[in-house]
C-alpha cells in the first residue's frame, strides 16, 4: 500500500509537466504568408507605387487573456506593414506590373485590424481572428476603395497552440492578399 502513496505525487508531476509542456513560450510569431502566383491576371505597360501604413492603434498581433492575470501579447517578428507590402510587390510583379517610385498609379493600403484574440480557461481556449486591409488606389483621375476582411472562430481543449495560431492567421492573411492580387476592379483601374 505505502507503494501506491508513492506513485501519487510522481503521477502528478509528470500530468503537470505534460499540461504545461517543457518549452518556453516564443516571444514573437514568424508572419509569412505563402501565396502561390495567379497566371490569370496580367499586367501590361502598368506602374504603380505601393505604400502600407498599419492604422492599429496597438502592433501586436496576439493577445492571450487569462482571468486575473495581465494579457500575454505577442508582435510580428517583422513589421507586419513591410511584408504585406513585400509579399504584394513580389506577385505584382510577377503579373507584370511594375513598381516604382513616381508611377501613375499608387496602390496604398491600411492595415486596419491584425488580431487573434485568445480567451484562455483553465482546461480550453477560445480564438477571435479578424484581419481587415483597406486598398486605395489612384490613377490620377479617380479613385478606388475596396476593403478585404477575413475572420474565424476557434477552440479547443487545454492551452492554445502559439504555433497552430500562427499558422492559421498566415493561411488567413495570404487568402487577403491573394483577393487582393486577383481583384479584376483593382486590375482594371490602374492605368
Amino acid at each position: 500500500m505505502k507503494s501506491k502513496n508513492n506513485l501519487l505525487p510522481i503521477a502528478s508531476l509528470i500530468i503537470a509537466f505534460l499540461l504545461t509542456g517543457c518549452t518556453s513560450a516564443p516571444s514573437h510569431l514568424i508572419i509569412a504568408p505563402e501565396m502561390t502566383t495567379s497566371s490569370v491576371m496580367r499586367h501590361i505597360d502598368q506602374q504603380a507605387t505601393i505604400s502600407v501604413v498599419d492604422m492599429r492603434t496597438a502592433s501586436h498581433i496576439v493577445q492571450i487573456l487569462r482571468e486575473g492575470e495581465a494579457a500575454t501579447i505577442l508582435s510580428s517578428q517583422d513589421r507586419l506593414e513591410d511584408i504585406i507590402k513585400s509579399s504584394l510587390s513580389k506577385h505584382w510583379q510577377q503579373q507584370g506590373l511594375t513598381i516604382q517610385t513616381g508611377a501613375v498609379n499608387s496602390i496604398n493600403i491600411a492595415i486596419d485590424k491584425a488580431k487573434i484574440s485568445v480567451k484562455q480557461e483553465t482546461l480550453s481556449y477560445k480564438v477571435q481572428t479578424k484581419i481587415v486591409l483597406k486598398v486605395t488606389i489612384n490613377n490620377s483621375e479617380q479613385t478606388l476603395t475596396s476593403t478585404f476582411k477575413n475572420s474565424g472562430n476557434s477552440h479547443g481543449p487545454f492551452k492554445a497552440d502559439i504555433a497552430i495560431l500562427e499558422r492559421n492567421f498566415n493561411q488567413r492573411l495570404a487568402n487577403l492578399l491573394q483577393q487582393i492580387l486577383a481583384n479584376e476592379k483593382i486590375k482594371l483601374f490602374l492605368k
